[in-house]
């Protein structure tokens, strides 16, 4: 009998070794209060040194709205969507949400060398950390931009209430991004120089600014790709609960839902696997 069989035999494990997936998301729940305290500090000492402070979190992407939203409806002209201001608030708030999430997800290991390298804990805490500090980012924009739309004619209504198992979704699919974002930077740490680009191609895809249906009418195959594409789908959802008249695709609902489960599903996995690498290869 080897030694490390014979340590085994007395309940001794190597130091780092990666438990199994059950223990390990066992482990991880069992740091919830952990996570949420460590997303809550990030939140309040992200802004702390503005004079504005935590107001920065509403104005910066209202200010993206304001820009994105003036200069691409005068180039749309007559085909942009009804009530665009409040279509472009909605798409640059929500896609703000996940942009954040892969791009913080992407250093929740190596942006935390010290931490990852003198205790142990499951890293996946700390991606999952970067997303509940988004999320808590998320509540203050949220609720600004109901009032936006309210300001800007929408019609409050029960459908509103829609938008939190939109959120829900929305939260797992950006976790499972995180998650392989996270790994793939352990591994190439030049990825995040790549991410901008990444996040910049995907707001100008993922119909933040235009609708598909408006302005690839003479495209119906560019149009077949956006009806599976997740962001796509889930901003479209979300405006066709928030605004007054914005059609939406009900089979949107199986289609954010499938990609969250698949994401997230692939992102855990991939990210368990090197387990033992984190804080080691960094």
């Amino acid at each position: 009998m080897t030694v490390a069989e014979e340590a085994e035999s007395y309940g001794l494990h190597r130091v780092g070794a990666r438990p199994t997936l059950a223990n390990y998301l066992k482990q991880t729940w069992q740091r919830r209060q952990f996570i949420y305290e460590l997303a809550k500090a990030r939140v309040q000492s992200q802004n702390q040194r503005n004079r504005l402070g935590m107001i920065w979190i509403v104005i910066k992407p209202t200010f993206n709205a304001l820009m994105y939203g003036f200069i691409f409806g005068v180039l749309q002209g007559g085909n942009k969507a009804e009530d665009y201001p409040v279509f472009v608030i909605i798409g640059v708030f929500l896609f703000e949400f996940f942009s954040s999430s892969m791009s913080s997800g992407a250093k929740a290991i190596t942006g935390n060398n010290a931490l990852v390298q003198s205790l142990s804990f499951p890293r996946l805490a700390l991606p999952v950390a970067q997303v509940t500090q988004n999320v808590l980012t998320l509540m203050p924009m949220l609720g600004v931009m109901f009032v936006y739309s309210v300001v800007l004619g929408t019609v409050p209504k029960w459908t509103w209430l829609a938008i939190i198992p939109i959120l829900a979704i929305f939260c797992v699919f950006n976790l499972g991004i995180a998650l392989i974002c996270a790994r793939i930077t352990v591994h190439v740490r030049d990825f995040t120089q790549i991410l901008p680009l990444i996040s910049r191609v995907l707001f100008y895809t993922s119909g933040v600014l235009f609708s598909a249906e408006r302005l690839l009418s003479h495209w119906p195959w560019m149009i077949a790709i956006f009806d599976v594409h997740p962001v796509y789908q889930t901003l479209q959802l979300a405006r066709g609960m928030v605004m007054n008249e914005a059609p939406y695709d009900p089979w949107a609902w199986w289609v954010i839902s499938a990609w969250a489960v698949v994401t997230m599903i692939v992102g855990l996995i991939y990210f368990w696997k090197a387990e033992e690498r984190y804080g080691r290869a960094n």
